[in-house]
C-alpha cells in the first residue's frame, strides 16, 4: 500500500469535524442522524444522551427518545442509539456470514416473536418464557427484527418489527463505510473489533468497497479512507471547541489497541482512560483529550492530567452546569481533582 501522508493534527481535526464536536448543530432530526452516524453507544445509563449534547444544541432530557431514533443491540451487542431509517446498517449489517450463526439468529427471533405477539416485555421475562438466559436475546439482534427500550434504570424492554427490506452484504458496505469516515483512517482489524465481527470478515467487505477507498500512511501505520473525504482530509483544522464532556464510550474515543495511541500517548494516561471496567469519560479541552470524568449524583469529578488556565475550567464549569440530565433535583458542581 501506498498514498496519501496524514498527520495526527489532520486526522483528529477531520474526526471532531465529522462528529460535530467543533460547533454545536441545530436541534433537529437531520443533526439527530449526522451525529448518530456510526451510532451512539448507550451501554452507561444515558451515554447517548451526553453524546447527543456534546454535538448539538437544545438538546433536552428527552432527545435520544427523538422519533427519528431508536435503540438496539448494535456493534458488539451494545446497547446503541441510532437513526431509525439507518436500522438496517447497524443490524443487518452484522448478521453472521455462517449460515449455522445466521440461522440461530433467524430462530431465535422468530421464536421471540411469536412469543411476544405484538407486546413489549422485560428481556428478562422473554427470555426466561423462551427458555434462554436472557442475554441470549442480543444475538437476534442483527435480523433487525428486535429493538430494545432502556431507560438507564431496570431493565430492558424488547419488542419486534418487520424485518428492514434490505440486502445484508449491503448493510454490511454501508456499516463499513460509517466506520470509515467517523473513525478515518481505518484498518480491517478496527473495522472487525468495532463492529463486533470475526477475524477475516472484514477483508471481503473492504475488497468490495474497491475504488471507494484510498490508501493512507499514519502515525501508526497504513489505513485507510474513503476517496470521498479525502479532500477534507486535506483541509485546514477548523478551531477547535474549548470543552467537551464526552461520556462512556463515546464514539469519539471508541477505540481499541494501537489505535488509542493517536489520541492518548501516554500508556498510564490510556490506562485511566480505557479502563477494564466501565469507561470514564473523556474531557475534551481546545481539541484534545486532557483528563477523564465521572458524575455521582450532582457531583461531576474531574481528574486532569495537565494544569488548565482558569478561562478553560470556566468553559468546563459551564459544560458541565448544562448537562441535560433528567434525574437531578440540584445544581451540578464540579470537583477538580488535580
Amino acid at each position: 500500500m501506498t498514498g496519501l501522508d496524514l498527520t495526527r493534527g489532520q486526522i483528529l481535526a477531520f474526526r471532531r469535524r465529522v462528529g460535530a464536536l467543533d460547533q454545536r448543530l441545530a436541534s433537529g432530526a437531520s443533526s439527530l442522524r449526522r451525529v448518530a452516524w456510526a451510532g451512539l453507544q448507550d451501554s452507561v445509563p444515558r451515554a447517548a444522551l451526553l453524546s447527543i449534547h456534546a454535538r448539538v444544541r437544545e438538546a433536552s432530557p428527552a432527545v435520544w427518545a427523538h422519533e427519528s431514533l431508536v435503540q438496539v443491540w448494535g456493534p458488539r451487542f451494545s446497547a446503541y442509539v441510532v437513526p431509525e431509517q439507518d436500522r438496517a446498517v447497524f443490524t443487518v449489517g452484522r448478521l453472521p456470514v455462517d449460515p449455522v450463526r445466521r440461522q440461530f439468529a433467524e430462530g431465535l427471533a422468530d421464536r421471540l416473536e411469536g412469543f411476544l405477539d405484538g407486546r413489549r416485555l422485560s428481556y428478562r421475562d422473554a427470555g426466561q418464557a423462551l427458555g434462554v438466559d436472557p442475554n441470549q436475546l442480543r444475538y437476534a439482534a442483527p435480523t433487525g427484527r428486535v429493538l430494545l427500550r432502556w431507560e438507564g434504570a431496570g431493565r430492558p424492554q424488547v419488542w419486534t418489527v418487520a424485518r428492514p427490506d434490505t440486502d445484508p452484504d449491503e448493510a454490511r458496505l454501508e456499516l463499513a463505510r460509517r466506520y470509515l469516515h467517523v473513525f478515518a483512517p481505518g484498518t480491517l482489524q478496527g473495522f472487525e473489533k468495532w463492529a463486533g465481527l470475526a477475524s477475516g470478515h472484514a477483508g471481503p467487505t473492504f475488497d468490495a468497497l474497491g475504488d471507494s477507498l484510498v490508501p493512507v500512511r499514519t502515525p501508526l501505520g497504513q489505513g485507510w479512507i474513503l476517496a470521498q473525504d479525502e479532500q477534507d482530509l486535506r483541509q485546514p483544522p477548523t478551531e477547535p471547541a474549548v470543552a467537551r464532556l464526552l461520556p462512556s464510550g463515546d464514539t469519539y474515543y471508541l477505540l481499541w489497541g494501537a489505535d488509542r495511541r493517536l489520541l492518548v500517548s501516554d500508556p498510564a494516561r490510556q490506562a485511566q482512560l480505557w479502563t477494564s471496567r466501565v469507561w470514564p469519560g473523556a474531557l475534551l479541552v481546545d481539541g484534545e483529550i486532557v483528563g477523564i470524568w465521572r458524575r455521582a449524583a450532582h457531583t461531576v469529578t474531574i481528574t486532569l492530567w495537565t494544569g488548565l488556565p482558569a478561562n478553560s475550567r470556566q468553559a468546563v464549569e459551564a459544560e458541565a452546569a448544562a448537562l441535560p440530565l433528567p434525574d437531578l433535583d440540584r445544581a451540578i458542581t464540579v470537583r477538580w481533582d488535580d
